[in-house]
């Protein structure tokens, strides 16, 4: 699966999401609307990661599904 295809399923996918980062609230999800950016840049400002630790972990998540 690509980004393309998760941000055109956002709202199936984003459970998949709150599972992988529980810290996330609801709004986080709604507000990252399938922006792969946001997400990064939520998980980044939640988790107190690196830019590209967050890529990483996105990219990994992405692997999985």
């Amino acid at each position: 699966m690509n980004w393309d295809q998760i941000e055109g399923k956002w709202k199936e996918m984003s459970g998949s999401v709150k599972a992988k980062w529980g810290e996330l609230t609801e709004d986080d999800i709604a507000e990252v609307d399938g922006n792969r950016e946001a997400l990064e840049g939520k998980i980044q400002a939640k988790y107190g990661k690196s830019k590209e630790e967050a890529k990483k972990e996105v990219d990994a998540f992405i692997d999985t599904l």
